[in-house]
């Protein structure tokens, strides 16, 4: 979408210490805008850095269209110029996200029998109502963004001080005065309504969105802790994540010090700060995912099924290559194949489904990369496992009976090196810690 400069400027429909939203250029659509400006203590502190704007406008974008990659729905449209980027217009929903992965700032008022930075193997989801001069719905609170509390029995959610420890307080404001039940949200018009299971939505969206972070930044060598996001409501009564996500938004450590925001909170020097920033957008411009394959070999047609489908590979994106050659009856042929099919993508996983023979064995003396063969035959005829397991030497590969099994172990290599496989397994992994 092209839109002329005269269209980029709009009338100011809110303006925040941070960001300015415009009127786009249809009813559907605003232009955000990245100001220079940093604060901290609820505004108390403010300064001016000149390029944050243009570095907080990169980040998100950049983070945003990897969330795209990854199937996670956002607001962003495109980017416009260095500081602006157009939006979907939503309906926000008055609740600030918090997803942690360690435990800093506010959760260590509220836990202070816990270390600083206490690993959490569960990501914590924790939703605060946004307030504005602590005020929401002409109701005044003591504190801005009060921690919400849900009550699932009730279906209904109190609102506690954020920094002192919940079993210490009694909740300064309960919805039993003022509805706020859990799937509520408002639509265009003001009025409420409720969405199915609103708050499992964002929550579930917002862990997948920790994710795909924690795994990026991974890779550039730096550790995601924590993070707060914002989620709206667009013109197809999606809920999709919106806002901006930068370095305002996360604490972000580099052996132990801070990238991020916290260091301007921490008194540091405004021109050291700008350079966290700065090096942060320079980061961003490497997210993106990697170019990889799944090898499926079969030493013949009638060999039996993978034992999963095309949309477990879909789940993960992951592209597929499927051949079909005996190694043994015709070995210099699935030699070149093999050779062939790893140069187009070298960052491939080789998947062997073998029957009475040691193919995936065989295979992998001649590739480099990681093999995993599956002994189909195995129920039927158990000796034709040893065929798999007692190999000569320099034939690395993996043997799993369970074709599932195999599959799931292909992905988790992948995943080293690919934010959105390892959002698929971790997110269902951390599904699954139910006594933690």
């Amino acid at each position: 979408m092209d839109i002329s400069s005269e269209e980029k400027v709009g009338e100011i429909l809110q303006e925040g210490k941070t960001k300015i939203i415009r009127r786009g250029p249809d009813d559907d659509t605003v232009i955000i805008e990245s100001k220079n400006d940093i604060t901290a203590g609820d505004g108390a502190k403010h300064d001016i850095i000149e390029g944050k704007g243009a570095w907080a406008t990169t980040t998100t974008c950049n983070v945003f269209m990897l969330l795209e990659e990854c199937g996670i729905e956002n607001a962003f449209i495109q980017r416009l110029n260095d500081t602006d980027f157009l939006a979907e217009k939503c309906i926000m929903i008055p609740y600030e996200i918090v997803v942690r992965r360690e435990l800093h700032g506010s959760a260590l008022k509220r836990e202070p029998f816990q270390e600083k930075g206490h690993y959490l193997p569960q990501l914590r989801v924790e939703f605060f109502l946004k307030t504005a001069n602590r005020q929401w719905e002409g109701n005044k609170f003591p504190v801005e963004d009060p921690l919400v509390i849900f009550n699932d029995a009730q279906d209904m959610a109190d609102l506690y001080l954020p920094d002192q420890p919940i079993h210490a307080q009694d909740p300064f404001f309960a919805t039993s005065q003022y509805p706020l039940q859990n799937d509520e949200i408002l639509t265009k018009d003001g009025s409420f309504y409720y969405l199915y299971n609103c708050r499992n939505v964002i929550s579930n969206q917002a862990r997948k969105v920790f994710l795909v972070l924690e795994k990026q930044w991974q890779l550039l060598g730096r550790k995601l802790v924590d993070f707060k996001l914002e989620f709206g409501v667009n013109s197809d009564n999606k809920i999709v994540l919106a806002d901006v996500v930068d370095a305002d938004s996360w604490r972000l450590l580099k052996d132990g010090c801070h990238q991020d925001k916290q260091a301007y909170r921490d008194g540091g020097e405004l021109s050291e700060v700008a350079e966290k920033y700065r090096q942060t957008a320079e980061l961003s411009e490497r997210f993106g995912l990697p170019e990889q394959q799944l090898i499926i070999w079969k030493a013949s047609q009638e060999d039996k099924g993978c034992g999963f489908y095309k949309n477990d590979l879909a789940d993960f994106g992951i592209e597929y290559r499927s051949v079909a050659i005996s190694p043994h009856k015709e070995p210099v042929r699935a030699y070149v194949t093999i050779q062939k099919v790893i140069q187009e993508v070298p960052d491939s996983v080789l998947i062997v489904y073998c029957d009475r023979n040691s193919a995936g064995p065989t295979l992998s003396a001649q590739v480099t990369v990681p093999t995993v063969t599956v002994p189909t035959s195995w129920r039927d005829f158990p000796d034709d496992v040893w065929s798999s397991l007692r190999t000569p030497s320099e034939t690395p590969c993996a043997t799993i009976l369970e074709p599932n099994n195999a599959f799931l172990h292909a992905m988790q290599i992948l995943a080293i090196r690919n934010p959105k496989i390892y959002m698929e397994l971790r997110f269902r992994q951390e599904q699954r810690l139910l006594n933690y």
